[in-house]
């Protein structure tokens, strides 16, 4: 019925339909997010890793305080996996988050707000006091069939819409509008012009506020530097570095005390799905990680060479690509890139929904090929998931990596007709596993 509309229906009425919808969730549950402060992470890469880390800086100050995004909700101190295949759930799955948010003492929500949700009106019927930009790259654009320009206007939206909205007052305290901006992600200055009572840049090479220094990088963790302050990221992957930068500017601007933002850096070990350490008992290493196309694949396998114990450890990676009408043409760069980052590829099943994973698979080993991996030798084309794995396992040897990419912590892949059957890499993987250990 929803395909039917959406081809149908003119984009005003569509646009009106989803508006409308958003404002009704919110009236149906009270408005929910009037009662706290409601901070927006936005952004094509790191949304998760970023609204994490600052769930856990505003926890470690004693703030109750809820989350939503692409790998998990939280509700103060409980924790679930998203159900539901998707960033930004829809306009009353959403609102009734917030309103149990509330009702169980949260002072802070920290939203993850995708593109898709926004052009869907989703983020209408949220009064966002705070927003969080990580870095939006063309290609995340590319891969949904829009412009670039088009994708950063849907991110834009966010900004203007903060500035916009009343100034709250909690607990007899005007919540000033903040945002916070990664200087060197592109095009960062049509942000950070967006009015608000705060504005703070975040990053590496351009930030005047928050600027991360003498970076050191761990087989499973990193150190930096701001200003005086040293903190401790037990996460894996440099590419990180600036999604904690992110959590320590916004919470700093927040007024959070600077202990508790040390803290709370240093207490996030992992979030789900995102270079997620699985352990069976294997003499290697196996990461569960959400790196999905050419940007995220190339990121993630060069943090894990960085992990390597040895010259002789092997990078084993398995991925795939989505289906569902998504960019075609990154198939054969993820493709040449595995291939000329790890040192064995498995290509195997990801989300086709109506695409032939046949083709999807063709694709992507095309480039692989290309790059000079040969099938049989480095190259492996295995259609189902679970086998892949099974096969990246039988091939790792003592201090290898293997890396499992492309899904991370989602609980469903989804096949042609929109079915979803239930999928967790995580588990597959202990699984598997959990196999070659009884043999």
């Amino acid at each position: 019925m929803k395909k039917i509309l959406r081809l149908l229906a003119p984009k005003f009425i569509l646009s009106g339909y989803h508006l409308a919808l958003a404002y009704l969730a919110a009236l149906w549950f009270g408005f929910p997010s009037k009662k706290m402060t409601v901070i927006a992470v936005i952004g094509t890469r790191g949304k998760t890793t970023t609204a994490n880390l600052i769930w856990s800086c505003l926890t470690a100050a004693g703030h109750k305080t809820g989350l939503t995004g692409t790998a998990n909700i939280r509700i103060g101190d409980r924790e679930f996996l998203n159900p539901y295949h998707m960033t930004m759930p829809g306009r009353f799955v959403l609102q009734k988050l917030l309103s149990d948010m509330k009702r169980a003492g949260c002072e802070y929500a920290v939203v993850e707000t995708p593109s898709e949700g926004v052009e869907q009106w989703r983020h209408k019927g949220i009064s966002y006091d705070a927003a969080v930009l990580t870095v939006v790259y063309p290609e995340y654009a590319a891969a949904h069939g829009w412009s670039f320009e088009r994708c950063k206007r849907m991110h834009l939206e966010v900004f203007k819409k903060l500035a916009g909205g009343k100034r709250k007052i909690l607990n007899g305290k005007k919540v000033p509008k903040t945002i916070v901006v990664n200087a060197d992600s592109d095009f960062s200055e049509d942000f950070i012009q967006c009015e608000a009572d705060k504005k703070i840049t975040y990053g590496i090479k351009h930030a005047t506020d928050c600027r991360g220094e003498d970076i050191r990088v761990g087989q499973s963790n990193i150190t930096f530097r701001v200003g005086k302050d040293t903190y401790e990221l037990r996460m894996r992957g440099a590419f990180n570095v600036p999604n904690a930068l992110a959590a320590v500017a916004l919470c700093s601007a927040l007024g959070i005390e600077q202990e508790a933002i040390t803290q709370g850096i240093s207490q996030l070990k992992c979030v789900p799905g995102r270079m997620e350490s699985i352990e069976a008992g294997q003499p290697f290493l196996v990461l569960v990680d959400y790196a999905h196309d050419a940007v995220s694949i190339e990121a993630a396998l060069r943090a894990v060479h960085v992990m390597k114990k040895s010259r002789s450890s092997k990078v084993i990676v398995l991925f795939g690509a989505t289906g569902g009408g998504r960019d075609k043409k990154r198939r054969p760069l993820m493709g040449r890139l595995a291939a000329e980052l790890a040192d064995l590829v498995i290509v195997s099943n990801d989300d086709p929904y109506d695409d032939d994973p046949q083709e999807i698979l063709e694709d992507v080993a095309r480039g692989a090929e290309e790059a000079g991996a040969k099938r049989g030798e480095k190259l492996f084309v295995i259609e189902d998931r679970r086998a892949g794995m099974a096969k990246a396992f039988s091939l790792a040897k003592e201090g290898d990596i293997v890396l499992i990419a492309g899904k991370g912590a989602e609980q469903s892949m989804v096949m042609s007709g929109g079915r979803e059957i239930a999928w967790d890499d995580r588990v597959i993987a202990r699984e598997e596993l959990g196999k070659r250990a009884n043999i």
